[in-house]
């Protein structure tokens, strides 16, 4: 038994943060890895050694990855870590070693433990690691109940360690990696499976492990996001942007400024800020000149960058009527909620029964509200709700939207109530 799981065994477990009486002794700061820092694997020959150690290893398999948001281009993995017991943890660099398939499949029949799994999969997937089963340290944390879930809470809660909080936005682009960020990165695996088995126990006692474990299944399941239609209308600040010459502004700069993030591989607000944008937009300079004196595009920018952006905005401007952008994107689903009311009053109803019902319904088992079903499957239901609300009909469209079967158990029976809501 480890220290941490010996630490855990004696701990009991609290599910609603810190208590200023909470008799426990305060959190022992955990400063080293077990085995020390492990040296960066680079090579093709010193992964291959990883390989092997982790196809021996047995048990689950701690998985996290860093990546550089804010300072490169995409959300690519810059160190990978990994801990497994009989092999130890050891940190990849993903820059030295892009291609992680070999690995992956090493341990691809094995749970990967990680924390916010939704976060790292999609840059793993990029290096080849693909799990087919894993545990969401992160997710059980909020299926059990805690108010609490980021990693460092969570190992002090349940295990009573303090992990170190420095190092988490840094430029881990950076090479070579310092060697207090190594340690960080080190420290995040080297509780991950005390974590789990730990969290293992408290929804097995609470009644929820079967829930967790749907939860992890669709994950692991769930396929690659597909590419975000029309992404420049998130650009923030873009509720002040109201005519669609000022909404084509909008795009034309964002697509130009995001052409030169990915060609540069820097963060697009490192680029051009996005109060830049809507200032430009709103603004519709004539020339470079006028641009100039807008907040975003101030002295220390050079004449071909406001040419370069310049550019972009007349060619909004030249744009005919019919190329314009239209308002809004389409709906895909219902209308925002605040308009029901006019449009359908009676679904209103049904939706303020609902909302209710699952509020006080998630207050009683303990965990989110979004954890238990998430609010666009209630919108939808109470929109367009089955033409005879009965358990099963509305558990069939609960069904449809992705709800997994322990979901659809709690809440079929008080959203089919809640359908047959009048509006009296």
């Amino acid at each position: 038994m480890t220290d941490a799981q010996k630490t855990a065994a004696d701990t009991t477990l609290r599910a609603t943060g810190d208590s200023p009486s909470d008799p426990r002794p305060a959190p022992v700061p955990l400063l080293e890895p077990r085995e020390g820092i492990p040296p960066v694997t680079a090579t093709d020959e010193a992964l291959a050694e990883v390989v092997a150690a982790f196809a021996a290893g047995t048990g689950p398999v701690a998985v996290d990855a860093e990546r550089a948001s804010g300072y490169r281009y995409g959300q690519r993995a810059y160190l990978v870590q990994l801990r497994r017991e009989g092999a130890g943890s050891v940190l990849i660099d993903p820059v030295g070693c892009p291609d992680l398939s070999a690995l992956g499949e090493a341990i691809g029949d094995t749970e990967w433990v990680l924390h916010a799994a939704t976060q790292d999969l999609p840059c793993l997937r990029d290096i080849g690691m693909v799990p087919t089963r894993l545990f969401d340290t992160e997710l059980a944390g909020r299926l059990a109940g805690f108010a609490r879930v980021g990693l460092g809470a969570m190992v002090e809660n349940v295990l009573g360690f303090a992990l170190e909080k420095g190092h988490s936005a840094v430029d881990w682009s950076t090479r070579p990696l310092p060697e207090p960020w190594l340690r960080y990165a080190a420290l995040d695996v080297e509780l991950l499976v005390d974590l789990r088995d730990a969290l293992e126990e408290e929804l097995r006692q609470q009644g929820k492990l079967e829930w967790a474990r749907q939860e992890f299944a669709a994950i692991a399941a769930a396929p690659p996001p597909p590419p975000r239609k029309d992404p420049w209308r998130r650009t923030s600040g873009m509720h002040k942007v109201r005519r669609r010459r000022q909404m084509a502004v909008v795009r034309e700069l964002w697509t130009a400024r995001d052409q030169v993030a990915q060609r540069r591989d820097v963060s697009p607000g490192k680029v051009l800020g996005d109060a830049a944008i809507v200032e430009a937009a709103l603004n519709l300079p004539p020339n470079s000149h006028a641009l100039a004196a807008l907040p975003g595009f101030g002295h220390r920018m050079g004449r071909r960058q406001l040419e370069q952006w310049q550019a972009a905005v007349d060619r909004a401007r030249a744009l005919a009527e019919n190329e314009l952008p239209q308002p809004g994107q389409p709906l895909n689903g219902p209308p925002p909620p605040r308009a029901w009311a006019d449009k359908d009053p009676v679904a209103a109803a049904r939706l303020s029964a609902a909302r209710a019902a699952v509020t006080t319904l998630a207050e009683s088992l303990n965990l989110p509200q979004e954890n238990l079903i998430t609010p666009d499957t209630v919108r939808r239901l109470c929109w367009e709700p089955p033409a005879e609300p009965s358990r099963e009909s509305v558990a069939e469209v609960l069904s449809g939207h992705g709800a997994r079967p322990w979901q659809i158990e709690q809440v079929a029976p008080i959203l089919t109530e809640a359908l047959l809501t009048d509006g009296d």
